[in-house]
């Protein structure tokens, strides 16, 4: 009888624990299915949190954009889209993938304003899912060897020209800058797909040299690690790709040699009142002119070639030209007793379109004012923006903001200088139009 009450205990515990098994199953069903209909029963509401857990996967939206802007502290990316020009900013966290185009992962500090990214994101949340350097995106670096054609918005290098559009970006020190800011002498960093250049970055800029103490060499010439060669004249600042150079300074016959740094976006001034003062020295300077005929200047001032050509030391502007041939302008120096020089003129090549020079061409300052033929007076090309800045054109002092001088065709380098500021250079084509021309320029930035 014992034995029976025993079994009896444990039969009906597995009877027991099967219906709870079952009870519990039932339990479970009830909240995926309608246990009537068979259909999904509705879910209970969940409070929202603000949270939304992601990762590469999660997006809602993809295109291909330039970087425009990187904050770092505010672990924010702003992009500009491809097909719309719009921009807009998305925030990334430890969930959000970075890659190259090869699919390596990047950190945030590889990545550069410029760069031309495939995005995928979340925009209900502006939360950046995954970022990467596009697969369709060319690049070309450390390009030193270009021409601009503002006017057509195109850039050549060599055989090959890629068109530029008014939502490329421009970049320098990871800051926007306005195209203009460009100098001809920059060396920069293009970023496009297929032919159209969708981001330019400088590379190597530009700085400015001043000169005090340099009474002794007005008229005289500059130049500056030959790369830079002017005339020097009073109250002159002069742009320069940034490094290091040796400055060359000469004045009938006298001459002088000093190191100098040129940093970017910044004005550094060359004392040459220490330069000592010597008895002026001349050498002896045979030219062969290719052709024989073509007309040669020294200074400015005609020279009769047929013979030696007596030269002070220092530098002297040479320039040779006939007519149905392109004319030669190189710089001289003279530091020997006797020299040779050989000058070669290539034909001149014929186009149907008059071309405007290009940001790649430095701009002769032999230009010819445009002139009004009715008055005989000429026109001025006025800078109206920011009031109160030195204006410098290509390297000469003109006056005060606002001011005007002799309006000059061509393309020209134009400086902006105020104390406690950033000195500020743009490149302008200058039309040979019978009219005047006002210039505006952004305000400068107070320097750091």
């Amino acid at each position: 009888m014992i034995m029976n009450k025993e079994i009896l205990v444990k039969n009906l515990k597995k009877t027991l624990t099967a219906g709870a098994g079952i009870l519990l199953a039932l339990t479970f069903g009830a909240c995926g299915e309608n246990t009537v209909s068979g259909q999904p029963a509705a879910s209970p509401a969940k409070a929202e949190t603000g949270f939304t857990a992601t990762n590469a996967r999660s997006y809602d939206s993809a295109d291909t954009s330039v970087i425009v802007k990187i904050k770092e502290e505010d672990s924010a990316i702003t992009f500009l889209n491809l097909d719309i020009g719009r921009k807009y900013t998305l925030n990334y966290d430890g969930t959000s993938s970075i890659t190259d185009k090869y699919g390596n992962a990047l950190s945030i500090t590889q990545i550069r304003p410029g760069n031309i990214v495939d995005v995928k994101f979340l925009k209900s949340k502006k939360h950046l899912t995954a970022m990467t350097l596009s697969s369709a995106a060319w690049e070309l670096d450390n390009v030193d060897n270009y021409e601009i054609d503002n006017i057509k918005k195109e850039m050549s290098i060599g055989s090959e020209t890629y068109k530029f559009t008014d939502d490329t970006q421009y970049f320098s020190d990871d800051k926007r800058i306005d195209p203009m800011e460009l100098n001809a002498a920059d060396v920069l960093d293009f970023k496009g797909i297929d032919t159209t250049i969708l981001s330019v970055t400088v590379k190597k800029g530009h700085g400015y040299l001043r000169l005090s103490g340099a009474e002794n060499f007005f008229g005289g010439w500059i130049d500056v690690g030959q790369k830079l060669f002017s005339e020097i004249s009073e109250d002159m600042i002069l742009t320069v790709p940034e490094g290091i150079y040796e400055v060359t300074v000469s004045n009938m016959g006298n001459s002088g040699t000093k190191p100098v740094e040129i940093v970017r976006n910044k004005e550094t001034t060359l004392d040459l009142s220490d330069l000592v003062i010597e008895a002026p020295k001349e050498g002896t300077v045979l030219f062969s002119v290719t052709p024989s005929d073509a007309e040669l200047f020294v200074d400015g001032e005609p020279a009769d070639y047929s013979a030696p050509v007596q030269l002070l030391y220092g530098i002297h502007q040479i320039i040779a030209r006939k007519e149905g041939y392109q004319t030669v302008t190189q710089y001289l120096r003279v530091g020997e007793e006797n020299a040779g020089v050989s000058i070669t003129l290539d034909v001149e090549r014929k186009t149907d379109d008059t071309e405007t020079s290009s940001a790649g061409n430095t701009a002769s300052s032999n230009n010819t004012a445009s002139s009004n033929n009715t008055t005989g007076s000429y026109y001025k090309l006025y800078v109206d923006a920011p009031e109160g800045a030195e204006v410098y054109f290509d390297g000469s002092y003109m006056g005060i903001v606002p001011t005007g001088f002799k309006k000059v065709e061509g393309l020209h380098v134009v400086t902006l200088r105020k104390s406690g500021y950033e000195t500020r250079s743009y490149t302008v084509s200058v039309d040979d139009d019978d009219r005047d021309e006002t210039l505006s320029f952004a305000d400068l930035e107070v320097e750091d």
